[in-house]
């Protein structure tokens, strides 16, 4: 049996995942190692469940007392690299077991204090310890899940032609226009945090002071005959700075704020909350791009379904309209749910067997084997109006963003499928998408789906130079912190389309798990922020 190419041992995935479980590879002797699940002893006979976290299953490793092997201390959470032979195992849930011949490394752990016990942990407890929990079959599953749905991603985008696109994290600009960003500043440190507040009186009185002694020594340098053309020349250079400042100070008193001229970027800077803008640069020369990294949002919210900090997946689509936007999210999210059922249906299935109400096999296979719905916003809204059933807490009117339970609602009961929701009432939308006839919607769409509600949301780009003006003169964004995205449309305007998936929600979709801040490894929200 080859052995891993970096780590001199086999993987338990090499051994567990062949279709008979390994049982071809019997009478082989090899090294495995891993952290141990769980332990047993039967007439002094060692029974440790080792997993390396590289598939679902747990290898099962057989001590007999005769190899006077040490394993007294060898408890629930201990680290093994174990040699030994590969034999077919007479017991049930599994094909093959492990008979230890030399313990190459072992590293205890203390069974009274270890707190990842044998027993089912709630996801409530495993948040506490965050640095522990991958070791659990749960979290273990998911982050091999997660993974897999990174390389479906760049996979099926790659496949259709898309170029994969770097946006910055650090940003001057808003694409939400909502302002809920975290800033980013080094005007926290000691010597600056004097710019951090409004200039005084006495500060705009000095400063005015110093300009009027500076040009008083300039003027009287001037008419003394004697004066060389660098005693005035360093003067006026005096008097020049001595102008900026005072006027530094000023529009800081009238701003009321800090003065970011003195920041490290010059300028107010922000975490980004999309990378949608940036990518459209790229996508507006290379045509098709998609953008995957993190992007963050400060708001203070407190549900299951936000983090502050999260995966985007953008892609940007030249030559596009809203149709072909609506085709390409429905064949990603496809082509992901096929990848897990083709590569991860042992993780998935671990969901179906460990959470109650997961259904999570059965929902990827819904998903690939049917087409998903599509109705506009005032059907949705009409649809919901008419529902008699269920009351919801949110009242049902037209031109109101829909609230998760409308969402959800539309996905599990109407259709119990994903939906796409499109034409959307232009005052509770973007600057950027594109105004549709009617003047009163835009042609943005959402994917709805079992479980989550929203996943997706995407538009058509406004490529109109002047609707686009006018979109942010409505919501009184600053012109001129968009003069680079106006380029776009000033100089060989195309029409375009776009859209992002939120990764983690992606996960909640796919696993049944109810909370987000248990489908990413290291969870960031409101309050919380470990490790």
């Amino acid at each position: 049996m080859e052995e891993h190419r970096y780590s001199h041992r086999v993987l338990a995935r090499s051994i567990l995942a062949r279709p008979d479980g390994g049982a071809a590879l019997a009478g082989q002797t090899l090294c495995v190692g891993g952290w141990i699940k769980s332990r047993r002893t039967h007439r002094g006979v060692v029974f440790l469940a080792l997993s390396d976290g590289s598939c679902a299953s747990s290898l099962q490793v057989i001590v007999d007392p005769e190899k006077e092997l040490d394993t007294e201390q060898l408890h629930t959470g201990s680290c093994l690299l174990v040699k030994g032979e590969l034999v077919l195992s007479p017991g049930k849930g599994q094909a093959v077991e492990l008979h230890a011949r030399e313990f190459l490394h072992a590293a205890p752990a203390d069974a009274s204090k270890y707190p990842i016990a044998k027993t089912k942990l709630p996801p409530e407890f495993l948040r506490t310890v965050l640095h522990l929990r991958p070791r659990t079959d749960l979290i273990s599953s998911v982050a091999r899940i997660r993974s897999a749905l990174v390389l479906a991603t760049h996979t099926f985008f790659q496949q259709q032609g898309f170029i994969h696109v770097h946006t910055p994290i650090i940003t001057t600009s808003d694409c939400e226009g909502a302002g809920e960003m975290f800033q980013v500043t080094t005007l926290l440190a000691p010597e600056k945090r004097e710019h951090l507040v409004a200039s005084t009186q006495d500060q705009i009185d000095a400063a005015r002071e110093l300009v009027t002694r500076c040009g008083d020594t300039v003027r009287k340098l001037k008419e003394k005959k004697s004066s060389s053309k660098a005693e005035i020349g360093d003067a006026v250079k005096q008097l020049k700075a001595a102008k900026d400042e005072e006027a530094r100070l000023v529009k800081r008193a009238e701003d009321g704020g800090a003065d970011y001229s003195a920041d490290f970027f010059g300028r107010p800077a922000f975490l980004t909350v999309s990378g949608q803008l940036q990518a459209e640069t790229y996508a507006c020369a290379l045509s098709n791009v998609y953008t995957f990294g993190p992007t963050f949002r400060a708001e203070q919210s407190h549900t299951s379904r936000h983090l502050a900090e999260f995966l985007m997946v953008e892609p940007e689509l030249a030559f596009a309209e809203l149709k072909d936007d609506m085709d390409c999210a429905e064949d990603y999210v496809k082509f992901m749910c096929q990848w897990l059922l083709d590569r991860c249906y042992d993780d998935i299935k671990l969901m179906d067997d460990k959470l109650t109400e997961s259904g999570a096999l059965e929902r990827l296979q819904n998903v690939v084997s049917a087409p998903f719905a599509r109705i506009t916003y005032t059907q949705a809204i009409e649809m919901l109006k008419e529902v008699k059933d269920f009351t919801f807490e949110t009242p049902v009117e037209w031109g109101m963003d829909l609230a998760s339970e409308h969402e959800r609602y539309l996905a599990e009961q109407l259709f119990q499928k994903p939906v796409f929701v499109y034409d959307y009432p232009k005052a509770i939308k973007a600057f950027y998408m594109r105004v549709n006839d009617d003047g009163q919607t835009v042609a943005a769409m959402d994917m709805l789906v079992p479980k989550v509600g929203e996943l997706v949301g995407g538009s058509q780009r406004e490529e109109r130079y002047e609707v686009l003006v006018q979109r942010l003169e409505e919501l009184e964004l600053p012109l001129d912190s968009y003069e680079w995205y106006l380029d776009l449309r000033r100089y060989g305007s195309v029409k375009h389309s776009g859209f992002g998936l939120g990764f983690e929600r992606m996960l909640l979709f796919v696993t049944g798990l109810e909370n987000i801040r248990d489908v990413i490894p290291f969870p960031r929200s409101t309050g919380k922020a470990e490790l």
